[in-house]
């Protein structure tokens, strides 16, 4: 994904919320996963779309396809863009729910922009902790 006319938006304390990248006459806002935060809109716009958006979902559970026969609920532990030709990748484990005492649980490395099998949660998925 070139991003050679993106700009990087960061918040006042200087963490990166994602890029604004021209689109026509107008601007688009895009999250650190490379999904698109607004539709074509006026550069405020774009901003104010990614200020709200802000990073705190990252912390979120998300869900992740394609790993075994249903999918397993996973927690972001890194986001690197690609970067002057490097690609770049998104780092996932499995959750563990917080429990320090455990051991550590599986990671997988992902490209990035994020891929369709990394999603969030939906009400059809498995409840995590039954097996």
């Amino acid at each position: 994904m070139p991003r050679t006319d993106w700009t990087p938006h960061r918040r006042d304390d200087g963490e990166l919320l994602g890029w604004i990248h021209p689109d026509g006459d107008a601007w688009v806002a895009v999250d650190v996963l490379g999904r698109r935060a607004s539709d074509a809109v006026d550069w405020l716009d774009a901003e104010a779309a990614l200020e709200e958006h802000g990073i705190g979902w990252l912390a979120d559970p998300w869900m992740l396809e394609g790993e075994g026969d249903r999918a397993l609920r996973v927690r972001i532990l890194e986001v690197t863009p690609d970067e002057e030709g490097v690609p770049g990748r998104i780092l996932v484990k499995v959750d563990d729910f917080g429990d320090v005492t455990r051991p550590q649980t599986q990671q997988f490395s992902l490209p990035w922009p994020i891929p369709e099998r990394l999603r969030a949660p939906s009400e059809g998925d498995p409840d995590p902790r039954v097996f």
